[in-house]
């Protein structure tokens, strides 16, 4: 398929943009009068024998005919203004990392192999960021070893979606067959209006009412708490992962006559940054505004801490989360993928 000169002009990409952030137009059909125009934007991970793969925020790849192209450039990270406090992928990685630490680690290179005897996949994958030191493929070959001396299933976590994040190695993860589990996004936003999201004396939004619910705060999980915990039979390794990181508070609104909590969260303050997880209400006590009000609790405490932005992860299909979350005032910084290692 040609295109006229005029057309080629608005085409300022080369095979030398490889690694770059993009956003290219390309006919989306076979030409002709009324054919319609497709945009992709994303990192052109790789152009080869006139095919553009260019991978996206959420880690889907697009793969382009070149002959198809009406434009392209280069285009600036997204502006830090919609991500809230200003970050870096590096300084959010590490933090996030503090906040679930595993019980075992090892270092390969720039990456780091967790394991915690299968509790979540964040404890029991790589934290691949950087350069392993080896080549790609000697890398997994040490991933996959290590992981079955422990009779657990190797995993890669990678990111995409923010300047230092690593597109290219998703992409050559899929190509080497390992299979994408789990997406999710790290959002961040400040601390202050998560704080004032309810008001302390009274009722809050969703209207709790005067006699607002009590949130008492602990350094430790205890049975009640666990037992409103999503995930059942919480091992000893399980605590030793929640109880983790460098300064960790859990929040407990008491449930009524000795039931387990009506609501739960987890805070791990770490600097200017405040971690928020395992934010659960029973489900009789939903839509009572019990999940703002432990957040808000929680972000009070890291205040008097001196943190004054806060980061949480979600999956991306949690619509309900990630309703509530916005109206924080948090947003989305980058995503990160969960890759398993092909069956031998």
């Amino acid at each position: 398929m040609e295109f006229s000169t005029e057309a080629r002009a608005a085409l300022h990409l080369t095979g030398s943009d490889v690694g770059k952030r993009v956003s290219v137009r390309r006919l989306a059909e076979d030409g002709g009068a009324g054919a319609k125009f497709s945009d992709t934007v994303g990192v052109l991970t790789s152009w080869d024998e006139g095919v553009l793969l260019i991978t996206r925020r959420n880690g889907e790849r697009v793969r382009i005919d070149e002959s198809t192209l009406v434009a392209g450039k280069v285009v600036p990270p997204e502006p830090a203004r919609r991500r809230g406090p200003a970050s870096s992928f590096r300084e959010l990685a590490g933090v996030t990392a503090r906040a679930w630490p595993p019980v075992e680690s090892e270092p390969l290179g720039g990456w780091v192999l967790r394991a915690s005897s299968g509790f979540t996949r964040r404890a029991n994958s790589v934290l691949a960021v950087g350069d392993p030191g080896l080549e790609l493929d000697d890398a997994l070959a040490v991933v996959a070893a290590w992981y079955g001396e422990r009779g657990l299933p190797a995993y890669v976590q990678a990111a995409t979606g923010a300047e230092g994040t690593d597109e290219m190695l998703c992409a050559a993860l899929e190509e080497r067959g390992w299979v994408r589990e789990v997406t999710a996004e790290v959002w961040i936003g400040g601390l202050a209006a998560v704080a004032d999201a309810v008001d302390p004396a009274g009722a809050d939004p969703a209207g709790a009412g005067p006699r607002a619910p009590v949130v008492e705060f602990s350094r430790h999980t205890d049975d009640a708490w666990r037992a409103r915990y999503q995930r059942k039979g919480v091992s000893e390794v399980a605590r030793r992962v929640l109880e983790g990181g460098p300064s960790v508070w859990f929040a407990t609104v008491p449930g009524a006559d000795g039931a387990p909590p009506a609501a739960i969260g987890r805070c791990v303050v770490d600097g200017r940054w405040a971690g928020f997880a395992a934010v659960e209400v029973a489900p009789e006590r939903r839509r009572e505004g019990l999940a703002t009000r432990v957040m808000a609790a929680l972000a009070g405490q890291a205040m008097k801490e001196g943190a004054s932005a806060g980061w949480l992860q979600v999956e991306t299909d949690n619509s309900g989360a990630r309703g509530l979350y916005d109206t924080l005032g948090f947003s989305a910084h980058h995503a990160y993928h969960h890759y398993r290692r092909p069956e031998a």
